[in-house]
């Protein structure tokens, strides 16, 4: 079982892109972050002509999530994170699929730090520690994929000093991102890249792609029964260097049956 997940940075404006990955790799399950559409302008009808069902939380213009599973639409459990009432970002969702429960996430980017965007950042991190307690205590199969907008270690970086002071590699940040670990969740892709210098994201800008100047923020933690299962994981890299690709490349775990 293949369990992906692809910031798709606008899926009206990267759907060739997204529509040929499906087909060219058929994920089981996908965990999609900034689809940046409302609910009602999502294309449900081009991706069920590739075989995938759907759910999805919108949002016109940013953030947006979505679960596509091959062959079947997935049980939505939840949509937001509790905690924080008044937080409209469409930022959380999360399904049973195919035997495995799944959350799609795309975290709080949390710049310019310090301030109160840096702030949100550190509390929707608590907020989603809260919640993976509670499906850890489910013990499921659990998959908590995303776009966690974390460097966790500065092995995952393309150079520490550019990223220095930016919100993805503050001790803070990265202090939240380890709670989880502690917690008993484990990095899939770290666990089988040790030594780290996979990268996930490259920007647009500073010739970032050709120079492979990358680093990894894309993350698939397994809870244990999920981790027990663990056969592979990797990064589809080469999706990123296609015509008007995402800034991001596909990620994804492979578990055994």
């Amino acid at each position: 079982m293949r369990i992906a997940t692809f910031n798709i940075n606008g899926i009206k404006a990267r759907l060739p892109r997204l529509l040929e990955w499906l087909n060219e790799t058929q994920p089981d399950i996908a965990c999609l972050q900034e689809i940046k559409t409302s609910d009602d302008t999502f294309p449900l009808k081009d991706i069920e002509e590739v075989g995938y069902g759907a759910i999805w939380h919108g949002q016109k213009g940013f953030n947006g999530v979505a679960i596509l599973a091959r062959g079947e639409t997935p049980v939505e459990v939840r949509r937001g994170l509790e905690g924080e009432p008044e937080d409209e970002h469409s930022r959380y969702i999360e399904a049973d699929v195919k035997g495995v429960r799944v959350a799609s996430i795309y975290l709080p980017n949390g710049n310019p730090q310090p301030g109160p965007k840096f702030d949100y950042k550190l509390r929707w991190m608590k907020r989603l520690r809260d919640r993976a307690t509670e499906i850890w205590a489910q013990e499921v199969p659990a998959v908590l994929a995303g776009d966690y907008n974390v460097i966790p270690r500065d092995k995952d970086v393309y150079s520490v000093k550019a990223m220095a002071t930016d919100a993805l590699m503050q001790p803070e940040s990265r202090a939240a991102y380890r709670r989880l670990l502690g917690d008993g969740w484990t990095d899939a892709i770290a666990s089988r890249h040790p030594a780290g210098g996979v990268w996930t994201y490259w920007d647009y800008q500073m010739n970032a792609w050709p120079r492979d100047a990358g680093f990894r923020i894309d993350h698939l933690l397994l809870s244990p029964a999920a981790a027990d299962r663990l056969l592979d994981a990797q990064v589809d890299k080469d999706f990123r260097g296609r015509e008007k690709a995402s800034d991001h490349a596909p990620t994804w775990v492979e578990l055994a049956e």
